[in-house]
């Protein structure tokens, strides 16, 4: 094993431009996965006749589908019928599409967990459907979520590791690239790695526990 070698500063300056993509990546799919997410939870929790369960058989195949595949889907299969994805773009679109019917369920979870009587209550004092759903259940409901998605989105950083089987130039890309130079940086390499993925991990894992102490 060669640390000298493989931490070597063009190495290092090699590996945080690839955790940069990697983080950049993770940071817009978790910003429009959360989005879609709330908006997919709510419309399977009002029950809207047909729109609820065409959305319910969407969220199920992909949730019982393999990442992976969505996302050789999004860059070698939508190319086949006009619509082509650089690499950031396809990572982004299958952690969107993937994680946005994770987070929807959490969502749809976390409403359902909400007392009935307090829709009742509310709507008995003279508050709409939609107004009951905006100030009553949902702020209550993302509250109790919150330590969920937060392990959804540290799922998904993680996930962005998939997307070297599309040669997108994050963390793990770079690092196989400096590992290709030398068998001997192969060990060095990956430890160095696991602690950049730990290290944002780990603090976000902090930000849930913190945040689920304070609801309690």
């Amino acid at each position: 094993m060669d640390f000298a070698g493989a931490y070597a500063p063009a190495h290092l300056t090699f590996l945080l431009q690839g955790f940069l993509v990697t983080l950049e990546v993770a940071f817009i799919s978790i910003i429009f996965s959360f989005i879609f997410g709330i908006i997919i939870g709510v419309i399977r929790y009002t029950k809207i006749p047909g729109i609820s369960q065409i959305f319910a058989v969407m969220v199920e195949t992909i949730r019982n589908l393999p990442l992976l595949l969505i996302i050789f889907f999004t860059y070698f299969a939508l190319p086949e019928v006009g619509l082509k994805l650089d690499k950031f773009y396809a990572a982004i679109v299958a952690l969107v599409v993937f994680e946005s019917a994770m987070l929807s369920e959490i969502v749809r979870s976390g409403l359902n967990s909400i007392d009935k009587g307090q829709i009742e209550a509310a709507r008995s004092s003279g508050l709409t459907y939609v107004q009951t759903l905006w100030y009553i259940i949902l702020p209550q409901a993302l509250r109790r979520m919150v330590p969920p998605i937060v392990s959804q989105f540290i799922s998904l950083l993680k996930d962005t590791s998939l997307a070297i089987v599309i040669s997108l130039p994050e963390l793990m890309n770079h690092a196989q690239i400096i590992n290709g130079q030398n068998v001997n940086y192969v060990i060095p390499i990956f430890i160095l790695v696991a602690l950049m993925y730990f290290a944002v991990n780990y603090s976000l894992s902090l930000v849930s526990r913190k945040l689920e102490y304070r609801q309690r």
